[in-house]
């Protein structure tokens, strides 16, 4: 098990997977605020069709000038109407609304979004379940703040899987010579990152006996990781690569040439 893993999180880990997936997005950026801002943006977008993932983001990317975070310190509220008609099936202007708002306060007051995760952190903690809490009570923590895009921020204590918000932070924490991740988080250890359960890492993990739990939810997801933990107690979330990628290939039709990379696209 373990040598299959490894070979399956090295053949799909490589820099082949960047362009055609939601992390190519950041990755057009090497200002750490851009990084953060339009990666969180993209992965809370990621699900549906890698292509029209790209899209959207991509839009959002145009309609703050290209420069996300100085968009974000510096846009007027006049600034906002030209996302009233930006969509990405269900997230609406209302969504992209509060997260223009939570954004510039938060990045008037602080340099990096890191802190709004690790600041939940104790030490000792195992995993990041702590700072996925924390950091929904604080996006939220306004009056102002509307209750349908609670949908888009998951937090563990309502037993969500939090795929997209663990594939953000994998995205910020993991660092290796591949190059996918970017690992420019350090508050942060990838030993505590946490796997983004979905359809296709759940079925390949419960194929190989990794995954016992009837349900998909938080309590699955904390198993799979300690699972995954077995083969490298470091670094578990990089088995992601080769569980989602083996996923994947079991969905594509033989016959067809080259396999199919994964995506973080969930």
């Amino acid at each position: 098990m373990a040598d299959m893993l490894e070979a399956a999180f090295r053949n799909y880990n490589t820099s082949g997977f960047i362009a055609d997936d939601p992390i190519s997005i950041p990755h057009g950026f090497s200002r750490l605020q851009d990084q953060e801002i339009i990666g969180f943006w993209a992965a809370t977008l990621a699900w549906g069709q890698r292509k029209t993932i790209i899209q959207s983001a991509r839009r959002l990317v145009e309609l703050m000038d290209g420069a996300p975070h100085d968009f974000i310190i510096n846009h007027v509220e006049q600034d906002r109407s030209r996302f009233l008609d930006f969509k990405h099936r269900t997230f609406q202007a209302t969504d992209t609304l509060w997260f223009l708002e939570f954004f510039q306060q938060y990045y008037r007051k602080h340099n990096s979004l890191e802190n709004a995760f690790a600041r939940h952190l104790l030490p000792g903690d195992v995993t990041t379940e702590r700072a996925l809490a924390g950091f929904h009570r604080d996006f939220f923590d306004s009056p102002d703040a509307p209750d349908r895009t609670r949908k888009h921020v998951a937090t563990p204590e309502r037993g969500s899987t939090c795929k997209r918000l663990n594939m953000f932070l994998r995205w910020m924490v993991r660092h290796d010579e591949a190059g996918v991740d970017f690992g420019v988080w350090r508050q942060i250890s990838p030993a505590q990152l946490l796997i983004p359960l979905d359809v296709h890492v759940e079925r390949v993990a419960r194929r190989f006996g990794l995954l016992q739990r009837p349900q998909t939810d938080w309590k699955a997801v904390l198993e799979l990781t300690e699972n995954l933990r077995a083969f490298d107690p470091l670094d578990p979330v990089k088995y992601d690569y080769a569980l989602f990628g083996m996923g994947v290939l079991e969905k594509s039709s033989p016959g067809q040439g080259n396999p199919v990379l994964p995506t973080s696209a969930r």
